[in-house]
């Protein structure tokens, strides 16, 4: 077993809360140890329906101030980061069965006016018998309200939290387990198995465990508490399909239990339809999206549109599953998507720290909410800062993507334009670094189709910890949807003898 690295924090879970964590933490002068078992956001960070939003429909519980919090968080997280989160307006309509027209108004009104709007036009509404995006509707749906709240490459807000953590000094260890932690003088002793490495111990003064559908799992097996029970597991699941409409804005389809679908226009040519709310007893159990909630979602999609959306449609599916604080509720779709940060002090080893639920807009809300704690115990280091900081690649104005993109496209001629246009949309600035020294197409080495060369795998596993297939094509980039399976196996066989040649160390810290 190897020597002892000690750290003030050491945290379980390479998600989005455990990632805003360790960035957060990191940057107020924290040294810092993240675990995470397999890959960054592989599991529930990369399966959520990639929105940045209040949460219409939590008004209906009185959630105002879950909704307010993440609003705000809206406008400020699309300037923090705005290649890979966009502005969407979003199409409900008035389905005369369901919600009464007034009830969507007032509630409009209120998510219009309760998070500090300024970036974002309002709410208004529409005519579908003369607004396009009645054109792929049903006859029936003549009026509808349009709204705005944003998009984001989920997945890649996870690995761009992890970039500026090892940017600002912490250890970031992919692949990496956490066997045990145990109380050692005054602090946690903890055993750590990196695949193809010998068991390791570090030692840290907090423990924080941000497991996500794992955080009860993680209470059991690395620190023996059988009886943990404290996160209710919601599987949701999405379909992709050919895209369903023309034009680049999102619907939102109300159902009569009670439930609302999204569909969103989808990397360019697919429509993203989801999400279902199904509890999911077993976390052991790999989540999968089941014939039924295909056919509910297919379903809900062909009670709106002209154009009906079968089973034989989808080209691609996800579900994951999301860890809800267990609040009694009764319904899956009623459990609060609140955020709870639980804080022990344990005898003779430091400080635990659990977060349970949570969503994606409202992480860095969260993780500064729990260094806050943190710092209640080992002492303030630094101020608060990510607020105004702008993560990796997102360092030019809210509306500037498209001066960006001017500028790579007179500056990178040599590249086909629709692969710059995603580049940019994923990489931001740090596009100039992906392309570094590349002066003809020639010098971005093999292509493996769908526009994946050799120099943007190079990157991604140089500075984003890739190292499989599934990193690069279902994470980093969605390039997957559109390689056949032979071209999926090359970029396999690539990235295995990459990373077997380069025996890259599991706590690279890419910059």
């Amino acid at each position: 077993m190897e020597t002892d690295a000690n750290y003030d924090i050491l945290i379980v879970g390479g998600g989005i809360n455990g990632c805003g964590i360790a960035r957060d933490a990191a940057g107020r002068g924290f040294s810092v140890c993240l675990c995470e078992a397999e890959d960054l956001a592989s599991g529930t960070s990369s399966g959520s329906t990639k929105l940045i939003h209040g949460g219409l429909r939590y008004l209906e519980h009185y959630h105002f101030r879950l909704v307010r919090e993440a609003l705000i968080e809206r406008e400020l997280l699309w300037k923090l980061a705005p290649h890979i989160i966009r502005p969407l307006r979003f199409v409900l309509p008035h389905h005369r069965g369901l919600r009464p027209a007034w009830l969507l108004r007032l509630g409009l009104f209120i998510y219009d006016h309760i998070g500090g709007r300024k970036l974002l036009p309002p709410s208004h509404g529409l005519d579908l018998t003369s607004d396009p995006a009645g054109e792929a509707l049903k006859p029936e749906y003549r009026k509808a309200f349009e709204y705005s709240d944003c998009w984001v490459d989920d997945a890649r807000l996870v690995v761009l939290n992890a970039r500026d953590a090892a940017g600002k000094g912490a250890i970031v260890r992919t692949r990496t387990r956490v066997l045990a932690a145990r109380p050692d003088s005054g602090r946690w002793s903890i055993t750590l198995q990196t695949k193809q490495r010998e068991p390791e111990t570090a030692t840290a003064s907090v423990l924080v465990n941000a497991g996500g559908p794992w955080v009860d799992e993680v209470l059991k097996s690395v620190l023996g508490r059988r009886d943990a029970h404290r996160v209710r597991l919601v599987r949701g699941s999405h379909i992709v399909v050919p895209k369903c409409f023309e034009h680049d804005r999102c619907y939102v389809f109300q159902n009569a239990d009670g439930r609302i679908v999204f569909a969103i226009p989808y990397e360019r040519d697919y429509t993203l339809i989801g999400t279902t709310d199904i509890d999911h007893e077993d976390i052991c159990r790999t989540p999968q999206i089941a014939a039924d909630e295909i056919q509910y979602l297919c379903d809900m999609a062909s009670d709106y549109l002209r154009q009906p959306v079968t089973p034989e449609d989808v080209v691609w599916s996800y579900s994951a599953v999301r860890p809800l604080y267990d609040d009694g509720s009764s319904r899956a779709q009623e459990a609060t998507r609140d955020y709870v940060v639980d804080v022990e002090t344990v005898p003779d080893a430091g400080m635990l720290v659990n977060v349970f639920g949570g969503k994606v807009t409202t992480h860095r809300r969260l993780a500064e909410a729990a260094v806050d704690r943190i710092t209640g115990v080992l002492g303030k280091r630094g101020p608060k800062w990510t607020a105004s900081a702008p993560f990796p690649g997102g360092d030019f104005p809210v509306h500037g993507l498209g001066a960006l993109l001017r500028d790579c496209l007179d500056r990178y001629a040599f590249v086909d334009p629709d692969i710059l246009r995603r580049l940019t949309r994923l990489y931001g600035t740090e596009i100039h670094r992906l392309l570094a020294g590349k002066r003809a197409t020639a010098d971005l080495g093999r292509h493996f189709g769908a526009g994946l060369y050799d120099a943007e795998i190079d990157f991604l596993v140089a500075h984003e910890w890739a190292q499989t297939a599934e990193d690069v094509l279902f994470r980093r980039t969605k390039l997957g949807l559109r390689m056949t399976p032979d071209q999926i196996a090359a970029v396999e066989a690539r990235l295995a003898a990459t990373v077997s040649a380069a025996a890259p160390p599991a706590d690279m810290a890419p910059t």
